[in-house]
């Protein structure tokens, strides 16, 4: 694209929008991250324990993960912007609470709240993306930006987190949300455009919600806790297994009920359930594989929170180049479910690095690995997307979006938590390599490009 359509680009509101609902975005993804960096810090500052460390993390995904499939369904009901907006409005002022804590149960609380902030935010941006670009090139060039941001905002995290810790405190790792906060709301008030929702009474399922929220909590709870209990622990069983109770009591409240929370008639789309498995799959592998090489940076190389964060820039800037550009291009060129599968294919190939060549230094091994993972990952996840919503009407595109976000998070807690467990690293980055390899797998069997392709017809002005 010339300088000229990126004149045209940015005087166009919509594109302003756009880097509202980025920032937005950003904001989220970067929070985890520039935490984990600054655990050390705020545990010798606030006097946790070991254990009750965890729970800086772990408060806000239970809140995050719990919510993502309500909030996004509450987009549909009362309109996205409300609760982008809302959720905007609650991450910020929570995230002001985080850095003034005083004590070590402030801080949980406060991250819990940022948890549920976090939720509303995030849910809802897919939707307003694809309901403010109904063009499909225009569509692929806002998905890869979201994309980008998604899937590259854990590695600046791990970068900024480090830079932060030391240069400041670990308070401004949370403090820095507050003006970008407020800056993102003047502007999210003054670009972003959309209704009021179908109204609540069309899927006001309050039986639904308790039922899919507690399951999903519970779920995340099991998983983020797993790591202190022994394997297979009755704890671990009972819990799961009430997670699981609750979502099939969900789905049977789903399939019953008059004004459904999540209508299942979403799911008769395969591009829509292909695209969310295929996710789920990819992004446990991309989060084993940050954590399993950020353990290695720090512990085999001997690397601090700013170096760690430095060495993972390959991955972010090849996520960049393929997501913020080439990704949309070859999609036109090729088609999307062949980007996806190349992509996937890059993934893999540099997982396999990882697996199978000796643990050196930087440059030999971890450095191609992350070239091949981020180009990777910056192909594919676009393309992902745009299956994702592909049948998404205009009344359902919250909750599908909800449902995009919900099954990443879940994908990438579980993910963790089995490749953690594996003792040996090349056996668990090679687990991850599988569990990318059956993602292409499901690229290459249930996802329909001639689906995709109609659908792109049918929005295009030309059809119109």
């Amino acid at each position: 694209m010339g300088t000229h359509g990126w004149t045209i680009a940015i005087r166009d509101p919509r594109w302003v929008a756009l880097g509202v609902l980025c920032v937005g975005m950003l904001m989220v993804v970067l929070d985890n991250t520039v935490v984990n960096v600054a655990l050390p810090s705020i545990q010798s500052d606030l006097g946790f324990t070991h254990a009750g460390l965890a729970w800086v993390v772990n408060a806000y995904m239970i809140a995050f993960g719990g919510l993502l499939l309500l909030a996004g369904r509450l987009g549909d009901l009362i309109g996205s912007r409300r609760v982008f907006v809302t959720g905007l409005v609650i991450f910020t002022a929570a995230s002001a609470l985080c850095g003034l804590a005083w004590r070590a149960d402030v801080l949980v609380a406060a991250r819990f709240v940022q948890g549920l902030g976090g939720a509303m935010a995030s849910s809802v941006i897919l939707a307003m993306i694809v309901t403010t670009f109904e063009e499909a090139r225009e569509r692929a060039r806002a998905l890869g930006a979201f994309s980008f941001v998604a899937s590259a905002g854990g590695s600046i995290g791990l970068l900024l987190g480090g830079a932060i810790t030391q240069a400041l405190s670990w308070h401004w790792a949370f403090l820095v949300n507050v003006p970008i906060g407020i800056a993102a709301l003047f502007l999210a008030r003054a670009y972003l455009k959309g209704g009021g929702g179908i109204g609540l009474r069309a899927g006001a399922d309050v039986l639904g919600a308790l039922s899919i929220t507690a399951s999903l909590m519970l779920a995340v709870y099991t998983v983020v806790a797993s790591p202190d209990q022994a394997p297979g622990s009755p704890q671990t069983w009972i819990l799961g297994g009430v997670a699981l109770a609750l979502f099939v009591a969900f789905l049977a409240r789903q399939a019953t009920a008059a004004t459904p929370l999540l209508p299942l008639r979403l799911f008769r789309s395969r591009n829509l359930s292909g695209s969310n498995l295929l996710q789920a799959l990819l992004v446990a592998g991309m989060f084993g594989f940050f954590f399993l090489d950020s353990l290695y940076l720090r512990r085999s190389l001997g690397y601090d929170a700013v170096h760690t964060g430095l060495a993972f820039l390959p991955v972010t800037v090849a996520i960049g180049a393929l997501s913020l550009g080439w990704s949309a291009r070859l999609a036109e060129r090729f088609g999307p479910r062949t980007v996806i599968l190349a992509g996937i294919a890059l993934a893999v190939a540099g997982l396999g690095i990882c697996a199978l060549a000796p643990r050196g230094d930087y440059l030999t091994t971890i450095f191609p690995a992350m070239v091949l993972i981020g180009a990777g990952m910056g192909a594919s996840f676009p393309s992902i997307m745009m299956f994702a919503m592909s049948d998404a009407t205009a009344d359902d595109s919250g909750v599908t979006s909800g449902v995009v976000n919900t099954t990443s998070n879940v994908g990438g807690a579980f993910g963790l938590a089995i490749l953690a467990t594996i003792p040996d690293a090349h056996v668990a980055f090679g687990a991850a390599a599988v569990l990318m390899a059956l993602a292409g797998v499901v690229a290459a069997t249930v996802l329909q490009p001639e689906r995709l392709d109609a659908n792109a017809e049918a929005s295009s002005p030309a059809a119109a």
